[in-house]
């Protein structure tokens, strides 16, 4: 959906966690002019989110995106940014997902359909994605206290022409921790291989979990 510049996606759920990675690697990801965000001395964040959107531009889908936190862009005149990320790999379920994200937003993207699972248990969700039967990673959010939220984040992009920059605002339940209590599979394939594997935790240091809500995206900008 679309109005007046903004672009609107339903979505039925939407979990993510972040994950210390090395800057080495990191640095590696990023165009020159963003820096990572250390949580501490060379380590970075790795930041992994799953979504499945019930109402879209292009249909009902599932997506999968993996971005470097970096530090947000501050103005007086606007909330400060929850987080703010690069995506450097971006998986979905349809074609017309696929294409729509990389016409519009500039989004870097896995170019086969990729199988995403969410499954829903006690406390937890399961997100599995496979590549025509093959694992590409295995992430398990938690639940903890919920409340209703309205939280503003940056994303950067770029393209041989230029580099951009979006605000987007997610509206939903939501929940956010830090305790330590999901995790990270990793497997080795082309979604992944930007990343040593082994330097990354395989648990989240913060996890956030959105219920049903809208996802609503301010029009890009160059800078």
């Amino acid at each position: 959906m679309s109005d007046s510049g903004n672009t609107y996606y339903g979505f039925d759920h939407c979990v993510g966690g972040y994950f210390e990675m090395a800057t080495a690697d990191a640095r590696k990801l990023l165009p020159p002019h963003l820096e990572p965000l250390e949580k501490q001395h060379d380590r970075s964040i790795l930041a992994i989110t799953a979504f499945h959107f019930n109402e879209s531009m292009v249909g009902s889908y599932d997506e999968v995106v993996l971005a470097i936190v970096v530090p947000p862009i501050v103005r007086p005149d606007r909330p400060l940014p929850k987080a703010a990320f690069f995506p450097f790999m971006v998986g979905t379920s349809t074609p017309e997902s696929r294409m729509h994200a990389i016409e519009r937003w500039h989004l870097p993207h896995y170019m086969k359909d990729v199988d995403i699972n969410f499954d829903r248990r006690e406390g937890e969700m399961v997100v599995s994605v496979t590549d025509a039967g093959t694992p590409v990673l295995e992430m398990v959010i938690t639940e903890f206290d919920r409340g209703q939220a309205g939280n503003l984040y940056e994303c950067f992009t770029v393209d041989p022409r230029d580099r951009y920059k979006v605000n987007i605002l997610m509206e939903a339940d939501h929940c956010e921790h830090e305790e330590e209590s999901g995790s990270l599979t990793l497997y080795a394939h082309p979604m992944t291989e930007g990343l040593s594997l082994d330097e990354v935790n395989t648990y989240p240091f913060r996890e956030e979990w959105y219920g049903k809500g809208l996802q609503t995206f301010d029009p890009m900008v160059s800078f």
